[in-house]
């Protein structure tokens, strides 16, 4: 199966969870690492873009593409999410629940709907998991951010 990434360039071959274990996310507390990838270029676009302000949006970015297993998959419905799931920010629930499962290291991937538009999926990939060294960075391509993204509604900034 096939997943995408978003990148600062010189992070982009790095598929230790080191960024998320510093920093955090929606699905992980700061110290549990892991990685987020989307299921389509599109989807991790928009997902850096809701986590990013456009001034500090880096300017050497990279798509990456990785090539994972759907053998240790856990695939996620919105049923089984914390009630609160969509809260903006991200609620302490959330990452309680997917630091849970990472920490639990059961699961090399973890399929989960997207906040953003929930019929898609992101996925979570465990590297305390023991199939996490068999993860295939298939291409590197850098990408221009374009600012319009976050420009206001009529184009202005």
């Amino acid at each position: 199966m096939t997943v995408y990434r978003l990148s600062k360039k010189q992070f982009a071959s790095d598929l230790t969870g080191e960024g998320a274990r510093l920093f955090g996310g929606r699905w992980n507390h700061i110290h549990t690492g892991c990685l987020y990838t989307s299921a389509s270029r599109a989807l991790a676009l928009l997902e850096f873009s809701v986590n990013v302000n456009r001034i500090l949006a880096p300017k050497s970015l990279c798509i990456v593409t990785l090539e994972i297993s759907e053998k240790n998959m856990l695939k996620l419905d919105i049923r089984d999410l914390p009630g609160n799931w969509q809260e903006v920010p991200a609620p302490g629930s959330t990452r309680d629940f997917g630091t849970g499962l990472l920490q639990e290291a059961r699961y090399s991937v973890i399929a989960i709907p997207s906040v953003i538009v929930p019929d898609e999926y992101n996925y979570l990939l465990n590297p305390l998991h023991k199939d996490h060294a068999k993860l295939r960075i298939t291409a590197v391509r850098e990408l221009d951010y374009d600012g319009r993204i976050k420009a206001g509604p009529t184009g202005q900034k």
